[in-house]
């Protein structure tokens, strides 16, 4: 067995804030919504290293691909992209750290990496948050702590989640009960692109629901504890699946193998369904010739609007279904 942090694919910590005496975002009208990126912008941008680093990107600027690719990506979320003619988010260069402006919040703060080290995503979320606070005036009581637009994000407005790949407990029909075991201890588990979405190839957003009454040092050490614990037991799960059903599961990932290396046409679910199968292989060193790292850029290259990033054009499905094919073919 690899090491269980390789069942990391990323983590992010989030931050919400909202203007003092400023209706929420969907009270707003597109031009007063406007002028808040603006406010924003001014507050962000306070050195010439800030605007060599980062950039904005203003939503109604944005083509469609664009947008797609950007949500693909997770430096914004669906609700961002439903705002799209009042929102926008500054990004730095390395894509590690996205401020979404008018988005259910008129900030959400969300610093990102391919580790499991929420403290330093929180001590790097700080420092931005530190430098907006000193020129904007943030909705703060004393009692309730950070005034958010849903009443479930009070308190810190902290959201800390980690993206991970349980194939074990999938397959063997045991997420339910850790969705359960979750909820009880105030965390939840959503899909691979978060609210709303599916666990498409396997992969899950495990994050704290409770940010009321409890530091944020609390969440980050008690979601970071549990998910160590998870993925100790995921990886008990892979052995048995590979000891118990030892020829079906070989079967399973030499076939999703076969069918990568050989297929001429590739939905973008077929492609997470197949990808996941060789991951496991790769996780329990079953598949010791290929690189997990070019498998999880597989993962999101793949996706229908990446698809047509790469290729500068509109896609109709079936070729995005042949172009993906022939990428992961190439690859393989």
């Amino acid at each position: 067995m690899l090491n269980k942090e390789t069942l990391v694919l990323r983590s992010r910590v989030r931050l919400a804030r909202n203007f003092k005496l400023i209706p929420f975002p969907h009270l707003l009208s597109s031009e007063r919504s406007r002028e808040l990126v603006k406010i924003v912008e001014d507050a962000f941008y306070v050195n010439k290293a800030m605007e060599d680093d980062y950039a904005t990107h203003r939503l109604w600027e944005l083509g469609r691909t664009d947008l797609l690719v950007a949500y693909e990506k997770h430096l914004v979320s669906a609700k961002l992209l439903n705002n799209s003619d009042m929102a926008a988010y500054i990004i730095d260069k390395m894509e590690d750290v996205s401020l979404m402006i008018n988005e259910e919040d008129h900030i959400r703060l969300q610093v990102m990496s391919n580790d499991m080290d929420l403290e330093s995503l929180y001590e790097k979320a700080t420092k931005i948050d530190d430098l907006l606070s000193e020129k904007l005036n943030y909705a703060f009581d004393y009692n309730l702590g950070y005034i958010t637009a849903c009443p479930t994000n009070l308190g810190t407005a902290m959201r800390a989640s980690t993206m991970l790949h349980l194939p074990g407990f999938t397959l063997t029909d045991k997420i339910g009960y850790v969705t359960q075991a979750l909820a009880q201890m105030g965390m939840t588990i959503r899909g691979i692109y978060g609210e709303g979405s599916q666990a498409e190839g396997n992969i899950y957003q495990i994050s704290n629901e409770v940010t009321l009454g409890i530091k944020e040092e609390d969440i980050l050490y008690n979601l970071k504890d549990t998910i160590t614990k998870l993925l100790d037991e995921e990886q008990e799960q892979q052995k048995k699946l590979l000891g118990q059903f030892s020829f079906e599961m070989q079967d399973k990932i030499y076939r999703s193998q076969g069918t990568l290396m050989n297929a001429r046409l590739m939905t973008s679910k077929e492609a997470l369904y197949h990808l996941s199968l060789v991951r496991l292989g790769i996780e329990t060193e079953l598949l010791k010739d290929i690189d997990i790292h070019l498998i999880d850029g597989l993962i999101i290259n793949t996706q229908p609007g990446m698809m047509q990033k790469s290729y500068g054009t509109e896609l109709n499905e079936k070729d995005r279904d042949i172009n993906r094919a022939k990428i992961i073919r190439s690859i393989f």
